[in-house]
């Protein structure tokens, strides 16, 4: 399959105009004749906590009911970051839309990154589940930004839930470009896996996004690489049978000793 990875920036509070330019991304995809584009962590509002509070909607109004109809009109699947209110609680949260419409996956960030100025903790209350989505023949986990500090995410869902590429939404800022990077290869590496980044630019609230969005192959290879500071569409072919490939010259899986890990 061929996937698409969008760095996009976003305006503040404005989700008719985001969903304009996620549109506008989604059908530039398509004419690349890709089956799956993958957009930033809150494409819907940007990413401000105050700002969040006060436009985070519920699934059943605003961003998302958009988003499928996009999705469905040009027959492409979309994995977006995005806000969701549910009663008195706000999530983190990434949907996957399949070329259909149909909302096939759900996931609510886990690690919120609670460091001062950002506090998502303050916003967000954290997700409590994983989620894989088998799409196009690949099978799906799905992660968010500060996620990508957290080894154990990405090893359970490999070896209990046989992903074998992960989605990685995120706006991460300038001053840890290089921990970003890193830490997007280990995964690859350390799984076996591809590893889809789509990461913010332009700045929201003071905080710079660094860009860098990115698509990596199960052997840790850099297949498709963006800018630090534009808008940009990345995309690669992606195929089940080079994670096997990889997988099978080194059996790093069969040689674990769960019993030493708990």
């Amino acid at each position: 399959m061929k996937i698409a990875a969008a760095q996009i920036s976003c305006s503040l509070g404005d989700f008719k105009a985001n969903l304009v330019k996620v549109r506008d991304f989604s059908a530039q995809a398509k004419e690349m004749k890709a089956d799956l584009i993958v957009f930033p962590e809150m494409v819907d509002t940007g990413y401000s906590m105050p700002v969040i509070q006060t436009h985070a909607t519920p699934w059943t109004s605003g961003f998302v009911p958009r988003l499928r109809e996009t999705a469905r009109e040009l027959s492409i699947g979309i994995v977006a970051g995005v806000s969701e209110r549910d009663g008195a609680s706000i999530y983190n949260s990434q949907v996957f839309v399949d070329q259909h419409g149909q909302i096939v996956g759900k996931y609510r960030k886990a690690h919120l990154f609670a460091v001062a100025p950002i506090e998502e903790h303050k916003c967000f209350s954290p997700g409590t589940e994983f989620t894989t989505v088998t799409f196009a023949g690949l099978c799906f986990g799905l992660s968010i930004c500060y996620d990508l500090r957290f080894p154990e995410l990405y090893r359970k869902l490999a070896t209990e839930n046989n992903v074998n590429a992960f989605i990685v939404s995120s706006a991460w800022p300038f001053p840890r470009i290089e921990h970003f990077r890193t830490l997007a290869m280990t995964r690859a590496i350390e799984n076996q896996s591809y590893v889809i980044v789509a990461n913010r630019v332009g700045t929201d609230d003071g905080v710079s996004f660094c860009g860098a969005s990115m698509i990596i192959d199960p052997y840790g290879v850099v297949i498709a690489s963006a800018s630090q500071d534009r808008e940009e569409l990345i995309q690669a072919e992606i195929s089940e049978d080079a994670v096997k490939s990889v997988r099978e010259q080194m059996e790093v899986f069969a040689h674990r000793r769960p019993e030493l890990y708990e």
